[in-house]
């Protein structure tokens, strides 16, 4: 079968490789999946040059998340050849085929596409266990969402907006704020960095909750615009920096710095990480989020993929389609 092969950790996607490889054999236990559609994450871009804190032996395949056709499954599985599935697999998603624990296989739903359905899983499971179960985001709060027209970002918006927050939206780019403006009734939209004053304003004080993806400055301004009791949620640094905060500003703003790990939560608490699932797909089921995948490309085409993803060009998900 055809995959995107990693086989050295360097710069410039230069370890990366199209290649045939042997077909995945499946144990028992799994579920294997004829691949439709792979999301693309951030993640596997930090894999590319084993930046992520995640590295697999070499080679490997990366791909997190998938949407596909059942091709073989346990017969106690619940699953059978030809169901339509999405699955998180962490690693060995940009193949044609990939071999998956039942226990993180699911039914697609039906209002969904193959790139849709695959893009799902990673970003809003993000954002719920930041703003559900770490920051207990309630009706009514400003949440403040960094990065919103990527992946994560762009789901910590739909998600808050469907939790009842009242979200202010930042970007580097005014033309991809304004189309999330306009497709997900964003409260304001603001550009980062320089949105410290304008959500202090907006905000009566600060932001209730805070979702960083970003880091760096942005942090930064973060902590100057936070309500007390406030949740600073660390979700990344896309913007290549960690960012420190000196401990007396929390202490005399009194608010918290959560660090959020949203596959470990789920690893180290499974029944919560299933119920947390549950509660993602019945939403997306019911047309109350609507994820939403800006560009799509075919497998050959993985590097044009990877330079958008690396260049911020997608406004929400990109999606590799076999």
């Amino acid at each position: 079968m055809k995959a995107l092969v990693i086989s050295a950790f360097v710069s410039d996607f230069a370890g990366c490789t199209l290649a045939e490889v042997p077909d995945p054999v499946r144990a028992p236990g799994q579920v294997l999946i004829r691949v439709r559609a792979a999301s693309l994450n951030f993640p596997d871009l930090l894999m590319t040059e084993g930046k992520y804190q995640l590295k697999p032996d070499l080679p490997f395949v990366p791909g997190m998340e998938v949407a596909g056709e059942v091709v073989a499954a346990d017969v106690d599985s619940g699953f059978v050849a030809g169901d339509a599935v999405v699955a998180g697999t962490r690693l060995g998603g940009f193949a044609e085929r990939v071999a998956v624990d039942a226990r993180s296989v699911r039914a697609m739903p039906g209002n969904l596409d193959w790139a849709t359905a695959a893009s799902v899983g990673a970003a809003y499971n993000t954002a719920y266990v930041s703003l559900v179960r770490l920051a207990n985001a309630r009706p009514g709060e400003w949440a403040l969402v960094h990065g919103a027209t990527g992946g994560v970002g762009l789901a910590a918006v739909d998600l808050a907006k469907a939790l009842g927050c009242r979200v202010i939206a930042t970007s580097r780019s005014a033309d991809k704020l304004a189309v999330v403006a306009k497709e997900y009734a964003i409260d304001a939209v603001l550009p980062a960095p320089g949105f410290r004053d304008a959500v202090k304003q907006l905000a009566g004080g600060g932001a209730d909750v805070i979702f960083d993806p970003v880091g760096g400055d942005v942090f930064d301004e973060s902590t100057r615009c936070i309500a007390f009791g406030g949740r600073l949620l660390v979700v990344g640094f896309t913007s290549g920096r960690i960012a420190t905060v000196p401990t007396n500003i929390p202490l005399i703003k009194g608010f918290s710095v959560i660090g959020v790990r949203a596959g470990e939560y789920g690893r180290r608490f499974p029944d919560l990480g299933r119920e947390n699932a549950d509660a993602i797909w019945s939403m997306v089921a019911g047309g109350r989020l609507r994820p939403r995948v800006d560009r799509r490309y075919a497998l050959t085409d993985w590097r044009d993929a990877f330079e958008a993803m690396r260049d911020s060009r997608m406004i929400g998900k990109i999606a590799i389609e076999l």
